[in-house]
């Protein structure tokens, strides 16, 4: 019976332990020196979807300290990306206090919105308090393919969700 239930606590901190190694492996960067114009915001839809669909295994305490964790790894100014996943969370978070029920057309729609607030949050304050230079097609190009990519992960996680962590939403 405890190999059960350290099995379950395995598969509920599955998406939380999945963000803190993409916050350490840099992996949208590494994709970003494969295809020319393909990056993507992958922490983002992470914490959009979790904190949407079940909050207890995203708390806010571990996006801070992912985003944190993320600065460091990146050479960003510290505390850019955690404010920037926290404008995330407070999206996520009013969406799932109003909606009575999620559809992947209303979390893509409220998706998009969170992305922009949080990306124009992101950019301004890199552009002021860091001299890290930045174009605007890349931006263009990380919005574009996260909000493209918003949904297939939707699909994928409401699968891992139901399968493994429990069908019960928020």
């Amino acid at each position: 019976m405890a190999k059960r239930s350290f099995i379950s606590k395995l598969y509920n901190a599955g998406p939380l332990l999945l963000l803190y190694y993409l916050c350490i492996s840099e992996v949208d960067s590494n994709l970003e020196k494969i295809f020319d114009i393909f990056t993507l915001n992958f922490q983002i839809i992470i914490i959009y979807f979790w904190v949407i669909k079940r909050p207890e295994i995203m708390a806010n305490g571990h996006v801070f300290l992912a985003g944190l964790v993320n600065d460091v790894v990146m050479g960003f100014p510290l505390g850019i990306s955690s404010l920037s996943y926290l404008i995330i969370i407070f999206f996520g978070t009013y969406v799932r206090n109003k909606s009575v029920n999620t559809t992947i057309a209303s979390d893509w729609f409220t998706f998009f919105m969170a992305m922009i607030f949080s990306n124009l949050l992101f950019f301004s304050l890199l552009n002021n308090f860091s001299d890290l230079s930045f174009s605007y097609s890349k931006i263009g190009y990380n919005i574009f393919f996260t909000l493209f990519m918003f949904p297939i992960f939707w699909v994928i996680f409401n699968f891992y969700q139901m399968t493994f962590v429990g069908n019960r939403d928020a």
